[in-house]
């Protein structure tokens, strides 16, 4: 791949530095790790693009949404999610209070004006969107489609759509299928329909599905027990712990995993790793 290096007083980006941490730090999601890739290099190779870039991500607890969000942010803005430029929503610590959905609005919007008139690379990112009632998410919608934010990068985590990307990698595994010859079209028609047909998916009832705002909607396939052990593994390395492989086994072996039958997928996916690696270290 080519190596990109954009810099301005924004963000420098470097192509490769994603491309090698989405090879060696995120496990099991060759799918996820291919389009936004591509994605985000593309977007950050036009001079002068016509919108944001908008991507949504949807999957399983602890399959990778966030931390994949930090990766992209590592590798664009200077000082990663610790950047002024990089701005994370949580729904229920942001939003938690419908009844006051205009005052919410006339935040966020003034929020998102003023940060893209500070440095229009911005990047907002919106976690637990399936909790965000529709009047919110259309508010974020002029800015979706704005010429005036066309440098900004808008991602959206959702767990919406996880039990059917769940249920079509298990039916593929069972059919003798490959994981890494799952593709993205094998996901997307049960991925899309959930999210337009799912009145909790965050979008239902949202104009952002109708208008082609959203650029790339990316499935995060649920985590097994050899990408359990890796996160162990991976979180021992960053903590700078001796590695090993016997603890990060041991520990995988004590998540629960599902279905209850196959026990293929871990139910928690990489999210209580950290916890768990304190308690037994």
């Amino acid at each position: 791949m080519t190596y990109f290096c954009y810099i301005n007083a924004c963000f420098v980006y470097f192509a490769l530095g994603l491309e090698a941490d989405l090879e060696k730090k995120l496990f099991g999601q060759h799918v996820a790790s291919k389009v936004i890739l591509k994605a985000v290099t593309d977007f950050m190779e036009i001079k002068n693009p016509t919108k944001p870039l908008v991507l949504s991500l949807h999957g399983w607890t602890g399959t990778g949404k966030t931390f994949i969000s930090q990766l992209i942010a590592k590798n664009i803005y200077r000082n990663g999610m610790k950047s002024s430029f990089v701005h994370m929503f949580v729904t229920t610590n942001h939003f938690p209070h419908p009844v006051e959905d205009q005052t919410y609005i006339a935040q966020l919007q003034q929020w998102i004006r003023g940060n893209v008139s500070s440095c229009p690379q911005s990047m907002f990112i919106f976690d637990e969107i399936d909790k965000m009632y529709p009047r919110l998410m259309d508010s974020i919608k002029p800015f979706l489609n704005g010429v005036s934010y066309h440098r900004a990068i808008f991602i959206f985590l959702s767990n919406a759509g996880g039990k059917e990307i769940n249920d079509v990698t298990l039916r593929l595994l069972e059919e003798g299928k490959e994981r890494t010859d799952i593709q993205l079209r094998d996901l997307m028609t049960s991925l899309t329909h959930n999210l337009s047909k799912n009145e909790k998916s965050g979008f239902w009832h949202s104009s952002l599905t109708g208008n082609n705002l959203v650029d790339f909607y990316i499935p995060f396939l649920p985590l097994e027990h050899k990408h359990v052990r890796m996160c162990v593994l991976a979180e021992m390395e960053a903590r700078k712990l001796k590695l090993d492989e016997k603890l990060a086994n041991n520990i995988a072996n004590k998540l629960n995993y599902f279905p209850e039958k196959e026990r293929m997928f871990s139910v928690t996916g990489c999210k209580a790793i950290g916890a768990k690696l304190i308690y037994y270290t």
